[in-house]
């Protein structure tokens, strides 16, 4: 470890690696369920872009949200992409996101409430990020599901 990570730990963890747009992103494998398909879904009145609508995955009714409307208003929803399957509390919730890439072990630098890690991929992401790794030369933006949850379904 060199001078400029000593004053921060390092945690290893096995990440699983999807990409959203350019950027790459991750969650703690122990997050993800299962990974599907995109299907048709069921819009929602009222709900927010980012909020895709709901499929019925062998009987349960899952909500699924495009990671990439919550994580860039501006940008267009994701047409051809994987739903991560993730278990919240009781529930089941999809992520959308464009191309599921991989599983690693990651150094993970937790992330210290700066804009290093929100800017490295693009802008800050409203206290979602839980960290920063490298994967070869390329940023990995780690996010914490949970708090995201929290943030976007009703606890």
């Amino acid at each position: 470890m060199d001078s400029t990570t000593s004053t921060s730990e390092l945690i290893a963890a096995s990440t699983l690696l999807f990409r959203v747009g350019e950027h790459l992103y991750g969650c703690d494998i122990g997050d993800a369920q299962e990974i599907i398909s995109l299907r048709p879904m069921t819009r929602l009145p009222g709900a927010p872009p980012f909020v895709r609508g709901l499929i019925n995955l062998r009987g349960t009714i899952v909500t699924i949200l495009d990671l990439g409307l919550r994580l860039d208003a501006t940008r267009a929803p994701i047409s051809d992409g994987s739903i991560l399957l993730v278990r919240y509390r009781d529930r089941l919730v999809g992520l959308l996101v464009d191309q599921v890439a991989d599983v690693r072990v990651l150094e993970v630098e937790p992330h210290d409430g700066g804009a290093t890690a929100g800017t490295a991929a693009g802008e800050g992401h409203g206290g979602i990020v839980r960290g920063v790794a490298t994967c070869g030369e390329e940023a990995v933006v780690m996010l914490d599901l949970e708090t995201m949850f929290k943030q976007v379904l009703l606890s």
